[in-house]
């Protein structure tokens, strides 16, 4: 009899981190996928080494692994299903039924392979070629993808405008300058009218600390990688479309743009330290130019969404919620510890809230029964999104309180949002992304943006820049250099087409 290779459970094994990485390679690196990887085939193995010591039979234990592996993978996919389903008045979708659903399934399917006297081989033959296909198909999607990708210098040029030369002896000390993102933070106008929020006891505390708070500030772009991509490199980034296509989805040029920007190789010739607070998301996860890379927690998105679509989704509350709070929460301590390093400073931080997922209570409480999602419907739990924007008032408070005081010389200190929430995207009376009216541009689109600049630097400031012009004017002021402020102009594009570029400026002025 020929002897039956089983190789199947590996490639079931697999398949669900290269399906993950199929369709989303323009949005992360492959190192992201090596720990995962190497988890899913060690606990394999270890599952096809201790079974086999109780079945006695290579190809029944590989075939009741697969089984288990089926089922562990596809049961967060069948679960956003079935998600708060009701059968009249009973709720079908929850974890507990699913559960109990996956193991009478896993039993029954176990039972049957356990008493079959037939002959497995050509099963097992079946169940290889079957998950060989299932692996080829991701491959041959992810070279495709790799192909398609636009080679980007690393070492572009690190400036647009003219330099002047800097005497750095006769100087006084540089200051360090904190770059710190909160994500999704709506602008005080957008607080009032969207969500009846006056958020007036915040913003005059930073006021009383010397910040300047833009009141019509917006952002340049929709998303946080455009934006970011835009405000680190001090330019619009229309030109992307150009290279990659305007019917592109790769996010590859903005995330390098972002890890190797422009703002930070300026700052590092004139001696300063690149401090890196990860964030758990794509570029701002890590990043290898700087100089302390801060890491803030053990997961970032893709093992995140890996873990949703497995059967540890009915356990997310206890290792996802914990880690997504214990992250922010690190950050901030951290933050307040930076001024300790010896130097001056660029200081970059995106922290992921009050960006959903909403795991803080107004007084950092967790949320009951929370949905971790980042993006979606998850946006309409307004009175969530309200409490994490409170909490984070706070936690910013103290942390300026730590900056100011502990500081040898001021620094500079800004507080940004990348974009707006999206609230009204989901109402009844919207269209959605593809169609947004103008109620969901400007909350979308106009954002928090404050600045503390000491010794007069925010003379320069007025209440509609936008964040490209941030670092132009910082470096005009503080450096000497002679940059030309452009124009303030804002441009909406969606997920699907996130380089069909709109100009929507005149739809974001303030009445």
């Amino acid at each position: 009899m020929k002897k039956t290779i089983i190789i199947h459970p590996f490639l079931f094994a697999v398949f669900p981190i290269l399906f993950l990485i199929s369709h989303n390679i323009s949005q992360m690196s492959f190192s992201e996928a090596l720990m995962p990887t190497a988890i899913v085939l060690g606990f394999t193995l270890l599952l096809l080494l201790s079974s086999g010591l109780i079945f006695k039979d290579n190809k029944k234990t590989g075939i009741i692994v697969s089984i288990f592996l089926i089922l562990f993978f596809s049961y967060g996919h069948i679960f956003n299903v079935i998600e708060g389903r009701e059968i009249g008045s009973f709720t079908i979708g929850r974890n507990r039924y699913l559960l109990l659903t996956w193991g009478m399934l896993f039993t029954c399917g176990a039972y049957f392979i356990i008493k079959t006297r037939k002959n497995l081989h050509n099963f097992t033959n079946f169940l290889n070629m079957a998950a060989a296909s299932l692996v080829m198909i991701s491959l041959i999607n992810i070279s495709y993808e790799f192909k398609t990708r636009v080679a980007w210098r690393e070492n572009r040029s690190m400036v647009t405008g003219k330099l002047t030369a800097i005497d750095l002896e006769k100087t006084d000390k540089l200051r360090d300058i904190y770059y710190i993102i909160l994500d999704g933070y709506a602008s005080s106008s957008t607080l009032k009218e969207i969500y009846g929020y006056n958020n007036h006891e915040f913003t005059d505390y930073l006021t009383e600390k010397g910040f300047y708070i833009t009141s019509e500030s917006r952002s340049n772009y929709a998303m946080t990688f455009l934006s970011l991509a835009s405000s680190l490199n001090m330019e619009y980034l229309n030109y992307l479309t150009d290279i990659v296509g305007l019917e592109s989805k790769n996010r590859k040029i903005p995330y390098q743009m972002i890890e190797n920007s422009k703002v930070m190789n300026f700052l590092k010739s004139k001696g300063y330290r690149f401090i890196h607070f990860s964030s758990g998301w794509g570029p701002t996860d890590c990043n290898k130019y700087a100089d302390f890379d801060v890491r803030c927690g053990r997961w970032n998105e893709f093992l995140v969404v890996l873990i949703q679509t497995t059967m540890l989704r009915s356990l997310e509350g206890c290792f996802i919620k914990v880690d997504a709070r214990a992250r922010i929460l690190y950050a901030f301590s951290k933050l307040a510890e930076v001024y300790r390093i010896e130097g001056p400073k660029f200081v970059f931080a995106h922290i992921n809230s009050p960006h959903p997922p909403y795991v803080f209570g107004a007084n950092g409480e967790p949320v009951p029964e929370t949905k971790l999602k980042m993006s979606g419907n998850v946006w309409e739990q307004k009175e969530n999104y309200l409490n994490q924007l409170i909490f984070v008032n706070k936690k910013v408070k103290m942390l300026v309180d730590e900056i100011l005081s502990k500081s040898e010389v001021s620094p500079i200190v800004i507080l940004q949002a990348d974009h707006g929430p999206s609230l009204t995207f989901y109402r009844p009376d919207s269209e959605g992304w593809d169609y947004p009216i103008k109620t969901n541009l400007r909350e979308r689109m106009r954002i928090f943006n404050a600045y503390y600049l000491p010794t007069d630097g925010d003379d320069l400031l007025y209440d509609s820049i936008t964040p490209v012009n941030t670092f132009r004017l910082v470096f005009n002021f503080y450096f000497n250099t002679n940059y030309e402020l452009l124009n303030d102009l804002s441009y909406y594009s969606t997920y699907e087409r996130p380089y069909k570029f709109i100009n929507v400026t005149d739809k974001l002025k303030y009445d």
